[in-house]
């Protein structure tokens, strides 16, 4: 028989190692910008849409990649130098089971289309004039043309020798 002595330290040690394995996930975590919990609250609703920021000395230009969306709830938002923009990815009546004349559950063999609500908001590298801010919506494709302030413009110098 072996005896051992009660030891509360133990308790929290194996408590530490055991939340640590979970929070851990052990490599089995989706990877970004790919995760399954694309339109849920946290860290993975900044993933969507997949966006591409440029810049030129008049303009600040973001592509943002969103095809399937509904065009009534998309906003775009502009508050100093923040951009945010909002908008739904809706199931069409096919996804949705045939709409709501068809009550019968869709069983999906593997769907990997999202659908719900996002918010992404970035931070722009300048400040802009929010008043001229374009955006145009085509072929699943977000165009915002963010023109900037005079006083982000980048200006030629000029240098005085002696």
């Amino acid at each position: 028989m072996i005896w051992s002595t009660y030891s509360p330290y133990r308790e929290f040690e194996d408590l530490n190692r055991e939340l640590n394995r979970l929070l851990s996930g052990n490599g089995r975590r989706w990877s970004y910008p790919f995760s399954r919990f694309s339109f849920l609250p946290g860290l993975s609703a900044r993933a969507y849409p997949l966006i591409r920021v440029t810049d030129d000395p008049e303009n600040i230009v973001v592509e943002a990649l969103a095809p399937g969306l509904d065009t009534s709830t998309l906003k775009v938002t502009v508050v100093g130098n923040q951009l945010t923009i909002e908008g739904e990815k809706v199931l069409t009546a096919k996804e949705n089971g045939g709409g709501k004349e068809k009550e019968a559950k869709v069983i999906y063999h593997r769907n990997e289309r999202a659908a719900g609500k996002f918010v992404r908001t970035l931070t722009l590298p300048a400040d802009i004039e929010a008043d001229k801010v374009q955006a145009q919506y085509e072929n699943g494709l977000l165009h915002i043309t963010l023109p900037r302030s005079e006083a982000s413009k980048p200006r030629q110098i000029s240098v005085n020798l002696n």
